[in-house]
């Protein structure tokens, strides 16, 4: 969640904002590590001063993910004892901010080079269990047809091959193939059921255009991945590991390209008898409001000769993550309908 201007805020108040935030909207509930190490972070002015180093946002994410990355490359320091995905269960649990500040000065440099040349490529696999009511509904509008999938900051394309996993919505509700190797699970909330098939919708093309895409066959690039997950999230690391393997097996087409001047040719490449589908998930916080103008109108201009559907999954000055869907047809938005309120790991879906 981006937070509103103040007048008056130097940069690194801002900063220390936006990490505020992010321990009250994401970390707070699941990861205590995290939440204690960014709680801190944002009352400490040399941390503030390091975390600015980020090319990228969200800036939390990328000085997490920095740290982590160098714990599970194997540097040894008192701080990897707090981490569960370094130690498992004998983690410690008691005040980590002195062994993180420590760490943070100790290695400093290595940590500018990740913040400098990295990017969050956060895949959540457990966010296809949104996705996949969102899919049903589009195929549920075009019978007949398969879907041609076109996902914007896919980073490995591990989303992009949702229909390889079996989902488990509760007791009553389940799609897939029950030998699946990844099983995922989403509770329901509220009293509305998602339109959810018998079957898998069916899919055509699936293409990844991504600033820097991730080849999940180079060990280091598959370890920031890992980075990426908080350190108390065995189940998602379990995940993200399961998936890699598929994808390592069933390889998507992934094209390296900005969005704002490549998704143009990359519309072009889905077959006119396929239904089109734009998605992406925590991508365009990462772009200016002026970005985010012309991606919409790209869009809308990419409809004129065919309609464009368009799924996101995004979390911006909202109250919760939101599942949405905008329908581009004839050169204009015909469509932008609140499909859901979700978590945003997957955890969750309440579907409106």
């Amino acid at each position: 969640m981006i937070p509103e201007p103040v007048p008056g805020d130097t940069a690194l108040q801002r900063l220390a904002r936006v990490f505020d935030i992010f321990a009250d909207h994401e970390t707070i509930r699941t990861s205590p590590l995290y939440t204690r190490l960014i709680q801190a972070t944002a009352k400490d002015e040399e941390l503030l001063e390091l975390a600015a180093q980020s090319k990228r946002t969200p800036v939390p994410n990328m000085l997490m993910g920095a740290v982590h990355y160098l714990l599970l490359k194997g540097v040894q320091h008192p701080l990897a004892d707090y981490y569960p995905s370094v130690v498992g269960a004998k983690a410690r649990e008691d005040d980590p901010v002195p062994a993180f500040k420590a760490f943070c000065r100790d290695y400093r440099d290595e940590i500018i080079q990740q913040l400098h040349t990295r990017i969050v490529q956060t895949n959540e696999v457990n966010r296809c269990g949104l996705w996949l009511p969102a899919f049903s509904l589009i195929a549920q509008r075009e019978p007949g047809r398969a879907l041609g999938l076109v996902e914007i900051g896919p980073s490995a394309g591990l989303n992009l091959l949702w229909d390889y996993y079996h989902y488990d919505y509760g007791s009553s509700y389940s799609v897939g193939r029950v030998d699946a190797p990844l099983h995922l699970s989403v509770s329901l909330r509220g009293n509305r059921i998602p339109p959810l098939l018998e079957t898998m919708p069916p899919v055509g093309s699936r293409i990844g255009l991504d600033l820097n895409p991730v080849d999940v066959r180079d060990e280091d690039a598959a370890l920031w991945l890992r980075a990426l997950v908080w350190p108390e999230h065995s189940e998602r690391a379990e995940r993200l590991a399961r998936a890699t393997a598929i994808a390592q097996q069933h390889p998507p087409q992934l094209i390296a390209g900005d969005a704002l001047n490549d998704l143009p040719d990359v519309l072009a490449r889905v077959p006119d008898d396929e239904t089109l589908v734009v998605f992406h998930s925590f991508v365009i916080n990462q772009f200016s409001q002026e970005g985010r103008e012309r991606l919409s109108a790209l869009l809308a201009e990419q409809s004129a000769h065919r309609t464009i559907y368009r799924l996101s999954i995004e979390w911006i000055r909202s109250p919760e993550t939101q599942l949405e869907l905008r329908v581009y047809q004839g050169g204009d938005e015909v469509e932008h309908t609140l499909l859901a309120y979700v978590e945003s790991h997957g955890r969750w879906l309440q579907w409106l």
